[in-house]
């Protein structure tokens, strides 16, 4: 759809935190990556994840984030706790241990945001893995919103599902599908998503 000029205040990134943090539970003994660039926004939730909560950040040097053999052993090696990645860069990971290289990972969280996440590509993990843990969870936002607006925790079972499945809106956001005079309109029908809330 066509972008919305929205002013994003500080305020926002510490709403976004307090409003999540029921769900994940991010603490002074998580260790966190800072794998994208700090001009996309998926980083203030990488940075100020682990910095509010007293975590470990661990910048990734752009070399390291361009390999994902050395990305996974980073991850290992550091004991990263909560790995936050687009679907396509998670897909290297998984073609990584396909390849059979495996390192002792010490995940608690995957999160997925910045693209339509497929689900059938998340089957080798669910594989290697199980759905439990980690807890794979995909979420959906964007910048006028700032970072997050939905989440969904991820099991086998979503195997099956088709689209991008992207869950329901954090705790202090509401998501309404509205149709073109902005009125509420019935599940199956196409409208557009809008955002309401303190985000």
């Amino acid at each position: 759809g066509k972008p919305k000029g929205v002013l994003v205040p500080h305020s926002n990134v510490t709403r976004l935190f307090a409003a999540t943090q029921s769900m994940f539970h991010f603490n002074n003994q998580d260790v966190w990556t800072l794998f994208h660039s700090y001009a996309f926004d998926f980083s203030v939730w990488e940075l100020w994840g682990a910095l509010l909560y007293g975590g470990t950040l661990i910048i990734v040097p752009y070399f390291v984030s361009r390999s994902p053999k050395t990305f996974y052993e980073l991850l290992g090696n550091q004991g990263v706790t909560v790995l936050n990645q687009t679907p396509s860069a998670f897909r290297q990971l998984i073609q990584i241990e396909e390849q059979g290289i495996c390192s002792d990972l010490n995940l608690r969280l995957v999160i997925f945001g910045g693209e339509a996440l497929e689900f059938q590509s998340l089957k080798p993990w669910f594989e290697r893995h199980g759905d439990k843990y980690p807890q794979l969870v995909n979420m959906y936002g964007i910048t006028e919103t700032t970072v997050h607006v939905t989440y969904r925790h991820l099991t086998k079972a979503d195997l099956n599902k088709t689209g991008s499945v992207i869950g329901i809106p954090i705790p202090d956001l509401q998501a309404y599908i509205l149709g073109p005079s902005l009125q509420l309109i019935p599940i199956g029908v196409p409208g557009e998503l809008y955002i309401f809330g303190a985000g």
